[in-house]
């Protein structure tokens, strides 16, 4: 729902400002309208029911992939389109990741929705709404059934995780995707389990800083040699790896908390051993500090660029050399590739 909207609804009825903490407590335990709200006057539920759409977004089209994962494609008010993901995992975790903005401005080239027109930033009520959908399917409300996410008819574990990594660059909108943190714990994601990512905008790497919530911080990368990262990232011209390796250091000095170092492999481009080398050149500290990045290597997602994934022999070669030099090291598990809705994919439902 239109946080905004919906104070200003109530106190346009007269209604006490408690009031809209009730509403946003049935929200974040899974109702799906106004008239599950029984602590509410029957008569002010109608009201808000005609003139106060439940949801900020309208869900347009799912799609489920073999492996459990489930994209959603929303639509704002406005007509602006977005995606969403959640991702099931063997241990355990339900991990979301959710859009900052419609489209994205800073047009990396290896990903889909860089190469999207960018539309517009969302709203935190936009964004919490994302969270809220993939909520409901898994409420743990002994009252109300959830919907089953597989043709088995099982039901899902409440949601554990939260990525800002889905369309956008969440620092350009950092506001917003603070706001919407603060809610986030409501619906059982707490800020450990939160992790906003960044192609390196130092600005909104420095606020981050200054936040108490103890959000996780992931930077993308994806080369340590600086021209080759303004080919594949033009940011990096505005603001250079160098300067941002720093900016992730304050970070942890500041905050404690480890910098997740996403670097997407590519075929022939990316993926050499010397080219490991040099990350972990960059990434290394002092010889008695404790590891500060720790590094996911992501294999290529096919989409409409023209790059290839590297590899699993590649990659495997890359993860040693890192660890070889003490930067520990993960392959990321890819999920959803065959609906789109893996890292790097999502630029509204296609085909």
């Amino acid at each position: 729902m239109d946080f905004e909207l919906l104070e200003q609804t109530l106190a346009d009825h007269g209604e006490p400002s408690f009031r809209a903490r009730q509403i946003w407590a049935w929200a974040a335990k899974g109702a799906e309208s106004y008239a599950e709200m029984t602590n509410l006057p029957a008569a002010l539920r109608e009201e808000l029911t005609r003139e106060l759409p439940f949801s900020s977004l309208e869900l347009r089209e799912e799609r489920r992939a073999s492996d459990g994962t489930v994209k959603a494609l929303f639509q704002t008010a406005d007509g602006r389109p977005l995606e969403a993901v959640l991702m099931r995992y063997r241990d355990g975790r339900r991990s979301i990741c959710v859009s900052s903005q419609s489209g994205c401005p800073l047009t990396c080239t290896f990903c889909a929705t860089g190469q999207m027109k960018f539309a517009r930033n969302l709203t935190a009520s936009e964004i919490v709404e994302q969270a809220l959908h993939f909520c409901r399917m898994g409420s743990p409300r002994p009252d109300v059934q959830p919907r089953p996410l597989s043709p088995n008819g099982a039901h899902p574990a409440p949601i554990t995780n939260c990525v800002f990594m889905g369309m956008g660059e969440p620092m350009l909108n950092l506001d917003a995707v603070l706001a919407a943190c603060e809610r986030l714990p409501d619906v059982g994601i707490t800020h450990r389990r939160t992790a906003i990512s960044t192609v390196g905008w130092i600005p909104g790497i420095e606020r981050l800083s200054e936040q108490d919530m103890p959000l996780r911080l992931a930077l993308s990368v994806h080369a340590a040699d600086e021209a080759l990262r303004s080919e594949l990232m033009p940011v990096n011209d505005r603001y250079p790896l160098k300067d941002v390796i720093e900016a992730c250091r304050a970070f942890y000095a500041r905050k404690h908390r480890r910098v997740f170092v996403e670097y997407v492999m590519l075929a022939g481009v990316n993926d050499r051993y010397e080219q490991a080398l040099a990350l972990a050149r960059t990434l290394s500290g002092k010889r008695d500090e404790p590891p500060i990045f720790k590094v996911n290597l992501i294999p290529y997602n096919p989409t409409d660029s023209p790059y290839r994934g590297s590899s699993r022999e590649s990659i495997a070669a890359f993860r040693g050399a890192l660890e070889s030099r003490g930067i520990p090291a993960t392959v990321r598990l890819t999920r959803g590739r065959d609906i789109d809705a893996a890292c790097g994919q999502l630029a509204v439902l296609r085909g």
